[in-house]
């Protein structure tokens, strides 16, 4: 009689345990495709783009003095889809991080703002064709907040 009592109670522990994870991954996977999707580094058709380019280009500036930031945020975007095509610092210092458009697409800066965890209100335009790239990412010294480094 102890020992079916036993395996009663090792069954329903196991269960339990079982139960916790299927609870866990079932709100992780609703996290991931409802509240938080993935963003889509594509650039949206319709939107003018030259014939070789069909994901979002990029570059990121480091504008805080940490070392070694944008290098981080060049591999966070990489493996978000985007072509970081360049990393560099920024001639000044920013307290807020902010994504800059550089050709006229809104669409794709706040896609990348999204993916970086920058609000839509920091979004600005600031055409300069002659970058050969949509956006402009500067890591202001709120970098704490973004999502490469959460």
């Amino acid at each position: 009689m102890q020992i079916i009592s036993e395996n009663k109670t090792a069954n329903i522990l196991l269960l339990t345990a079982l139960g916790l994870i299927v609870i866990v991954m079932l709100s992780s996977f609703v996290n991931r495709v409802v509240i938080s999707p993935p963003v889509d580094a594509n650039i949206e058709e319709g939107i003018e783009a030259s014939e070789n380019e069909t994901v979002i280009q990029v570059n990121v500036l480091n504008a805080c003095g940490e070392t070694g930031l944008a290098a981080k945020v060049k591999e966070f975007m990489r493996l978000r889809g985007f072509d970081v095509v360049e990393i560099g610092n920024f001639p000044s210092s920013e307290e807020k991080s902010y994504v800059l458009d550089r050709v006229g697409d809104m669409g794709s800066a706040r896609k990348v703002a999204y993916a970086i965890g920058v609000p839509d209100s920091m979004v600005v335009s600031s055409i300069d064709s002659t970058l050969y790239l949509r956006s402009t990412i500067i890591i202001g010294k709120d970098f704490a907040s973004l999502k490469a480094f959460n």
